[in-house]
């Protein structure tokens, strides 16, 4: 069950296929049309041809201006997809490079990631992509693909916040949450992140600070719906109120998502 929802790839970071959970009431969703990511920047041809043949017409890009320009994703020479974007910065560094100088530990590391966390429920920019990925679920046809830099922070809470909406358990969002610490290709993301990070610091750092910032921990999401309950009540009505999901429009993405 796990390695077959991740796609074979050399270049891309954790690219998956984020369906196939049961939801209350009867059904699955259905595999197929939802997949994430990190950045595709350092895609090999091979995985653009892999790609090309999942009929992805809409990708949400979570990732802000600076990270799109000084990490501009490859595409295949038949790419056709419209690219949801965000026009401004969604946050002032990817979230597992939000690091200072304190960041030389694995127990600072994850203090970091934790506070990214506690953030970005409150992040205005956020907000507004996520409310425009569901969106564009609901309003747009095939398969969808949402990446940020890593796939695994701002797109690991998109997939969270769809796994709700159509009914997925608690425990099974966790799951596909940390489903990321099993992605085959942790060396992608390492070798784009970790000298940047290091050049920040000044320093080299140790492998369970690396592991902290590019991987991910229960207490990292269990922190942002901890942030969405003490400001919303619940996440449904984060998802309706922040988010603008009605009821009609759940009920639409359930119908089109649950098999």
């Amino acid at each position: 069950m796990i390695r077959d929802k991740f796609l074979p790839t050399e270049g891309i970071h954790n690219f998956r296929d984020y369906g196939g959970y049961t939801v209350s009431g009867g059904g699955r969703i259905r595999r197929g049309l939802l997949f994430r990511s990190g950045q595709h920047v350092a895609a090999t041809d091979e995985d653009l041809a892999a790609i090309s043949s999942l009929d992805i017409r809409t990708v949400i890009d979570l990732r802000g201006a600076s990270e799109r320009t000084n990490n501009p994703c490859r595409r295949g020479p038949a790419f056709e997809a419209h690219v949801i974007a965000y026009e401004g910065e969604t946050t002032s560094s990817p979230p597992h490079m939000d690091v200072d100088p304190e960041t030389s530990t694995a127990e600072f590391a994850r203090r970091r990631m934790v506070a990214v966390y506690t953030r970005m429920p409150r992040n205005p920019a956020m907000i507004e992509m996520f409310g425009r990925y569901l969106r564009a679920l609901d309003q747009r046809d095939g398969a969808s693909l949402v990446h940020c830099f890593a796939g695994k922070d701002r797109t690991g809470v998109a997939a969270m916040l769809l796994l709700h909406v159509l009914g997925a358990s608690r425990d099974d969002q966790m799951e596909e949450f940390l489903l990321t610490n099993h992605a085959p290709t942790l060396g992608v993301l390492r070798a784009q992140s970790v000298p940047g990070i290091e050049a920040r610091l000044g320093r080299q750092l140790d492998e369970e600070s690396i592991r902290a910032l590019l991987e991910v921990h229960e207490d990292y999401l269990s922190t942002y719906v901890a942030e969405i309950e003490k400001d919303h009540g619940s996440v449904d009505s984060f998802v309706e109120n922040a988010l603008g999901v009605d009821e009609p429009m759940k009920e639409r993405l359930r119908d089109r998502f649950v098999a």
